[in-house]
């Protein structure tokens, strides 16, 4: 099934993508990282309400990672320097370890015009990996279906979500590409997406 059409109201699909990228990043960024905070109070003109919104939270590989290099860390200061120095490093080795979680974290976003994975800037939310919704081609439940394109993963596993793969052309409206995300509710999702599940 194609994206739509090569052509959306009369523009080539590409130009209407590049469009709708541009759309996208205004929207979200017009609101912060905690999206139900509502909009920034500097934003001259309100923004539409995010149409899907959820916080991937770190891998469990990450904060396994994390946790066991800042114990190694602080074990290999007592063995050399003793306790009085695992004393005193202790604040700064958890406050790296909470920032590099913490960093690990992203919110995925679904706007009027796009989906993209969101991270915590210093002033304002960071767009990455935008795909506007013209170019979204299906959406299923559970892994992607044979003949798909390889799905690069977005965000881990965590209790109480279900798995869902989308298939989409990449911006220069050739390519066919695809992602898979843990969500809490994929219909929800893919109605966001503008292409809901279909019936069982």
């Amino acid at each position: 099934m194609p994206p739509r059409s090569r052509r959306e109201n009369g523009e080539p699909l590409v130009v209407r993508a590049a469009v709708d990228r541009e759309r996208h990043v205004n929207q979200v960024t017009s609101y912060g990282y905690f999206a139900a905070r509502g909009p920034k109070r500097y934003v001259t003109v309100t923004p539409r309400p995010l149409r899907y919104w959820q916080y991937d939270p770190a891998r469990p590989w990450v904060v396994a990672a994390t946790v066991l290099a800042v114990v190694a860390w602080l074990a290999f200061l007592g063995w050399r320097d003793g306790r009085a120095a695992v004393t005193g490093e202790l604040p700064l080795a958890i406050g790296l370890g909470l920032v590099v979680v913490l960093g690990a974290t992203a919110r995925f976003t679904i706007s009027d015009h796009a989906v993209s994975s969101d991270i915590a800037g210093l002033r304002q939310t960071s767009s990455f990996r935008v795909v506007p919704l013209v170019l979204v081609a299906e959406v299923v439940e559970g892994r992607p279906p044979a003949g798909w394109p390889k799905a690069r993963s977005r965000g881990g596993w965590w209790p109480g979500r279900r798995l869902l793969s989308v298939r989409h052309l990449d911006l220069d409206g050739l390519t066919e590409k695809a992602f898979t995300v843990w969500v809490r509710d994929p219909a929800a999702v893919a109605d966001a997406l503008g292409r809901p599940l279909p019936l069982p």
